[in-house]
C-alpha cells in the first residue's frame, strides 16, 4: 500500500468511526446528516460522498466495519489457545462488550440490514456468519473434543446448525436485551448441553 492509498484508508476509517459515534449518540440514526459526519471526521462532505456514494451505503459500511472489528477480536481470543470453556466464555463476553458500545436504534437497524434476504433467500448475516465464523467454530469444536468437553456423538454439521440457530435467536430484538444479563448462565448451559454424559 503506497502513501496515497494509506491516507485514503485512514480517511475512510475516520469517517466510519465518526459515523459510528454519531449513530450511537442520543440522536436517531435517521437524523444523522452527511454534514455532521464530515465535520466530525474533519473531511469535506464531497470526500464522504466520494468514498461511500450515499448515506445509506455509508451506514451499511459502518455496520460491516463494526462486525469486522468484532470478528477480529474473536479471532484474537481463539489465538490465545485457552481451554474450550474459557474460550467460549471469553467469546460470549466479547460479543456482549461489543454490543454494549451500541444503542438500540443502531442494533435494530443493523439486524434489519443483516437479516435482509437476497435472491437466494439467504440473509446477509447468515452468509457472513457462514464465511467468517464457521472455520473459527470448527477449530473451537475440535479443541472441545480434544479436551473431552464435547460429546463425540455430535457432528460438526449438527454443532454448526445448533450454534447458528442460537446466534440467530439471541440476535432477535425481542430476545437480545432480556438475555444480556444472563450471558454467563446461557454460556454455561451451552457448555453442559454439548458435554459428554458422565454416566456413560
Amino acid at each position: 500500500m503506497n502513501g496515497f492509498e494509506k491516507r485514503t484508508e485512514e480517511k475512510k476509517k475516520k469517517i466510519l468511526e465518526a459515523a459510528f459515534t454519531l449513530m450511537n449518540s442520543d440522536a436517531e440514526k435517521s437524523n444523522v446528516t452527511m454534514e455532521e459526519i464530515a465535520k466530525s471526521s474533519n473531511v469535506g462532505k464531497t470526500t464522504v460522498f466520494k468514498y461511500f456514494g450515499s448515506k445509506e451505503n455509508l451506514i451499511h459500511e459502518v455496520f460491516k466495519h463494526f462486525l469486522k472489528q468484532m470478528a477480529t477480536s474473536a479471532k484474537q481470543i481463539m489465538d490465545q489457545n485457552k481451554t474450550f470453556e474459557e474460550t467460549l466464555i471469553s467469546m460470549s463476553q466479547n460479543k456482549i462488550n461489543f454490543f454494549n458500545k451500541i444503542n438500540q436504534d443502531f442494533y435494530l437497524s443493523m439486524m434489519e440490514y443483516l437479516t435482509r434476504k437476497d435472491d437466494d433467500g439467504l440473509s446477509i448475516m447468515m452468509q457472513q456468519y457462514t464465511q467468517e465464523s464457521f472455520g473459527m467454530l470448527l477449530d473451537l469444536f475440535h479443541r472441545g473434543r480434544k479436551e473431552g468437553k464435547i460429546d463425540l456423538k455430535y457432528s460438526d454439521e449438527f454443532l454448526l446448525i445448533y450454534f447458528q440457530a442460537l446466534v440467530e435467536g439471541i440476535s432477535s430484538p425481542q430476545v437480545y436485551e432480556k438475555i444480556m444479563p444472563y450471558t454467563e448462565e446461557w454460556t454455561e448451559m451451552l457448555i453442559k448441553g454439548i458435554a459428554p454424559n458422565k454416566k456413560e
